[in-house]
């Protein structure tokens, strides 16, 4: 138990530590929290102290609750909750009506409103249905009047933490999207030269299983980029951040790269997979190792080098021509095997070319790739 409580007062040390030093997910948390907090007092200020609201609290609570994780949330938010604490008091205050019960019109709404709630389009926000007719059930006001003054308190709770969350630092989420686009020629790059220096002398069917089960992890580093893409996408619907006193950060790389790396880490999934197979083949395959680390090379350089790319996707490009003459020259038996890693590889280098001449302005990387290695 001591362990536990030390192990994360440590880790909230560590986040603190970070929060006050470093750009990052710590300080964000911090800021939305920050701003929560105000929004939530400024709505009271005005709603409690200075218009003296008899339903004051709903304007925090609402404001507390829509300085969310992007504007574009905050506003969908705001939609939904407006929508459905007008439909729980509408639906409790009918109720009540009807039974002049207060026993009786809860066991009339709140099966009602909770349905309504759980409707997957209202999101997190359909709680407040059956919560809405919960504080007019409770506490008997239900009347025109009492209905108006919670739905205009409600209101201005959504305008005060809409515009927080808006005009004070808008929230962007692109820094995910960087970290990942930098991680993914890292992690593929390290793959390819180990699996470049296990096939340069013999190997197992562990190692070659090793090798795809690293392969397949590299799939779910792209699914992770969709992911921070959508999140980063919707950070910058309707945020003033141009406009207004923070600028908002360099766009992440367009939608393409995606489907670029989701095809280069196909092909090295498909070249372990091969490799299974080719455990059977009494000699190394020639020209592969050679091939897997000028890829890997390729991808290690980043986009700075443009010349040392270029020397590298030549290597490979020679390389994966050894491997095609090693193909035409094999038996039977082992073609069926090489056939499949010359293509994978083949497929590879396509792609690689295409990154390349992305990176380095070439409008036909692929033609390019090719006449190298014809």
């Amino acid at each position: 138990m001591w362990h536990a409580l030390t192990h994360e007062a440590t880790a909230v040390g560590r986040s603190v530590r970070r929060c006050v030093t470093e750009a990052g997910p710590e300080r964000d948390t911090a800021v939305q929290s920050l701003k929560a907090a105000g929004a939530a007092l400024l709505a009271w200020a005005i709603a409690g102290w200075w218009w003296n609201a008899p339903m004051a609290l709903l304007a925090p609570w609402t404001a507390l609750f829509l300085v969310q994780s992007t504007v574009y949330r905050s506003l969908l938010s705001a939609l939904q909750q407006v929508v459905v604490v007008l439909v729980g008091t509408l639906l409790a205050a009918g109720a009540l009506e009807l039974t002049h019960h207060t026993m009786a019109a809860m066991a009339l709404a709140l099966p009602l409103t909770v349905l309504i709630g759980n409707y997957a389009r209202l999101g997190t926000q359909g709680l407040y249905a059956p919560t809405a007719a919960l504080f007019v059930l409770a506490y008997g006001s239900s009347s025109g009047l009492d209905i108006l003054h919670r739905l205009l308190e409600t209101l201005l709770g959504a305008a005060i933490g809409i515009a927080v969350n808006a005009g004070v630092l808008p929230p962007v989420h692109s820094r995910r999207v960087h970290r990942v686009r930098g991680r993914l020629p890292e992690d593929c790059a390290d793959l390819l030269h180990t699996v470049a220096d296990g096939t340069g002398t013999s190997y197992d069917k562990e190692q070659a299983a090793g090798w795809y089960d690293s392969a397949v992890r590299l799939a779910d580093v792209v699914t992770e980029l969709r992911s921070a893409r959508r999140w980063s996408d919707e950070s910058r619907r309707f945020n003033p951040g141009r406009r207004l006193r923070r600028s908002v950060s360099t766009p992440p790389p367009p939608p393409d790269w995606d489907l670029t790396w989701d095809r280069i880490t196909e092909h090295i999934r498909a070249i372990t997979r091969s490799l299974s197979e080719a455990v059977s083949l009494p000699d190394p395959v020639p020209g592969l190792s050679p091939l897997l680390r000028a890829a890997g090379d390729v991808l290690a350089s980043g986009d700075a080098a443009a010349d040392e790319r270029r020397r590298a996707l030549d290597v490979a490009a020679a390389a994966h021509g050894r491997m095609s003459s090693a193909l035409a020259r094999s038996d039977h038996e082992s073609a069926p095997v090489l056939g499949g890693l010359t293509a994978d590889t083949g497929r590879l280098l396509d792609d690689l070319s295409a990154l390349v001449g992305a990176w380095d302005g070439d409008a036909s990387p692929r033609e390019d790739r090719r006449s190298r290695s014809g």
